[in-house]
């Protein structure tokens, strides 16, 4: 009998109340998340201490909520922006549907979109995406600053992170009809600098390894998925792992995730103290809604990681 199993994604508790910059557990959680994200480009972050149960229940509720709306209601989600408005009744992917919320984690851009949706206000809606929103962005912010630090280039974070901009992706994938294809999103890797995903009790995320196996991640309300995207690979000038990760359903529930995406509105540099003999620079200075728009422009034909083709030396 094969007994072979295989690997896990690694798990990161980030709820010690003892996780304070410079502190043996800090530095120690450090090591981890960068020997995560350079091995396998994500981990599951347990944050169950910031993001309550309570909240957890309300996000998933008032995003039922907001996917009943009409179809006519969440075309309104425009934007100028590749991926940052209303995805749907894609031929490619029928099971799949979403919106972005830009800026979700400052009440002025909740309240914009959820004014879009309802016209007539909902704020309850509108407090339960800005709080969850403002939480998650402060994950980002602990794993970027544990980061920088790994590297030695903690005197660029806090320029960094006052660059940053958010969007927050909400997802609905439906069950599929009999014969129908149960795939939720096509593999692909993501180009934000972090993602963190969180999604509802039906699995369907898998990741894939560097050696081309396909793991599976079992979800729970505090199991977080940070996830390193392109502009985070180039950054690092090829040390951090960008992985592919796609979606497929089962079973007859429907799924509901988000993702908070960080993108970075300055121009991206690699610091130069990540260049040396061993590690050549490999990516020159490039603009990260630049990629994001070059991906969008070649989905169709890329083949090889997008900030390669973008701005790779």
């Amino acid at each position: 009998m094969n007994s072979q199993t295989l690997p896990k994604l690694p798990t990161i508790d980030f709820t010690d109340k003892n996780l304070k910059p410079g502190s043996s557990s800090w530095i120690a959680a450090s090591n981890t998340v960068k020997c995560a994200l350079e091995e396998y480009g994500c981990f599951v972050a347990v944050y169950d201490h910031k993001v309550s149960l309570e909240l957890d229940n309300e996000v998933f509720h008032v995003l039922e909520e907001l996917f009943d709306l009409p179809t006519e209601t969440k075309v309104k989600n425009t934007s100028d922006t590749p991926y940052f408005g209303y995805m749907g009744q894609h031929p490619l992917v029928p099971l799949y549907e979403s919106l972005g919320i830009d800026d979700a984690p400052t009440l002025e851009g909740a309240r914009a979109f959820t004014n879009l949706m309802w016209p007539a206000g909902n704020e309850h809606f509108c407090k339960i995406m800005h709080s969850y929103s403002m939480l998650v962005s402060q994950l980002e912010h602990t794993v970027s600053r544990m980061m920088f630090e790994s590297y030695g280039v903690d005197k660029y974070y806090e320029s960094h992170i006052g660059s940053i901009t958010y969007l927050l992706r909400v997802m609905k994938y439906r069950a599929p009809y009999v014969g129908e294809t149960n795939v939720g999103a096509i593999s692909h890797t993501d180009k934000s600098f972090i993602t963190i995903l969180h999604q509802n009790q039906v699995n369907g995320l898998e990741v894939q390894t560097k050696d081309g196996k396909w793991i599976g991640f079992e979800s729970s309300p505090s199991s977080f998925v940070v996830m390193a995207g392109d502009a985070f690979l180039a950054w690092s000038n090829n040390r951090v792992h960008s992985p592919h990760h796609r979606v497929t359903m089962s079973g007859e529930e429907p799924r509901y995730s988000l993702g908070l995406f960080s993108f970075q509105k300055e121009i991206i540099h690699v610091p130069e103290e990540l260049v040396d003999d061993e590690h050549p620079l490999q990516f020159k200075p490039f603009d990260h809604f630049g990629l994001l728009r070059f991906y969008y422009a070649n989905v169709e034909t890329q083949t090889e990681c997008s900030a390669k083709a973008y701005c790779g030396v």
